[in-house]
């Protein structure tokens, strides 16, 4: 997968271009909420991967560089990481708020960027990642109107974009950027015996599909193309710390698009778990990756 460049100069339309694409896909989210009712997160999620697919595919033609059969089996991790995290992530967007649903998610990579680490100051920011989680679960008694379910999808969901940055990376390592053509279409695929039937009655309604579209351009293409610029534009540290900010992303889209509001202990935890992710960052050797 493409990693930004490591340089110190950063101009203004590659800032205003990453921001672009974290709300993007926070839009492309609040529009798959809207569809819920009609096709449940299942068929939601089965229609996002595969329009998300055909768009990818028709932008990067993948074909083009085919897998050897030493990378396969990390392309199919990958593939099956994507599935994975798009299902839980959206099943847990139908019972939480989106702000609070992406906060939990972002723990995952989280985590991951200070797996192994020696230095104490990772543990802090693991440490206020922890408390952020506390403060946004149902249990502490502060969030009351939480779904546990919910709260625990996310969290699977932010498991598997953990495991997403490390597939990613391998499968990465000889497919480049067409890895997340591969990666969406193999998701696509393992999404239909989930999504087809909730989705079957509606594929010739032109609204739901039309709905559908807008999803996947702002939830895969569009972001894709904006962080595919923004890439070979900005160094990798200013990258990883900007992507922070996809939980804040979260919250004031479903605050504007979805009329969600969140309690001021909700606020704080969301707050503590970017400053932790945010902290993190500023030291990491790679920046994490927006989720396919």
């Amino acid at each position: 997968m493409p990693i930004a460049k490591p340089e110190t100069h950063v101009g203004t339309m590659p800032v205003l271009g990453l921001l672009g694409a974290i709300l993007s896909v926070q839009i492309g989210a609040a529009f798959a909420k809207g569809l819920f009712p009609v096709l449940g997160s299942e068929g939601t999620t089965m229609l996002r991967l595969a329009i998300g697919a055909l768009m990818l595919a028709a932008v990067l033609r993948p074909w083009k560089v085919l897998p050897s059969r030493k990378n396969l089996p990390w392309l199919a991790a990958y593939g099956v990481t994507v599935c994975a995290m798009n299902m839980l992530f959206y099943a847990a967007l139908q019972r939480i708020p989106l702000g609070i649903c992406v906060a939990l998610e972002f723990t995952g990579p989280l985590f991951v960027a200070t797996l192994g680490s020696r230095r104490l100051l990772d543990l802090v920011w693991v440490a206020l990642a922890v408390a952020g989680i506390v403060l946004l679960s149902p249990f502490a008694g502060v969030s009351r109107g939480l779904d546990p379910l919910g709260v625990a999808l996310a969290l699977a969901a932010g498991a598997c974009w953990g495991l997403y940055i490390i597939f990613a990376q391998k499968a990465g390592a000889e497919l480049g950027v067409r890895t997340s053509a591969y990666g969406m279409a193999i998701a696509a695929v393992l999404a239909l015996p989930f999504g087809f039937s909730a989705a079957q009655a509606y594929l010739t309604d032109l609204h739901i599909m039309a709905g559908a579209s807008v999803v996947g351009l702002f939830s895969s293409a569009l972001p894709f193309y904006l962080e595919m610029l923004v890439l070979a534009r900005m160094p990798a540290k200013v990258y990883g710390m900007l992507v922070c900010l996809e939980p804040a992303g979260g919250a004031l889209t479903g605050f504007l698009f979805l009329h969600e509001k969140l309690d001021l202990l909700q606020c704080t935890g969301i707050a503590a778990v970017i400053a932790a992710a945010f902290g993190a960052a500023v030291a990491a050797r790679r920046p994490v990756p927006l989720p396919a």
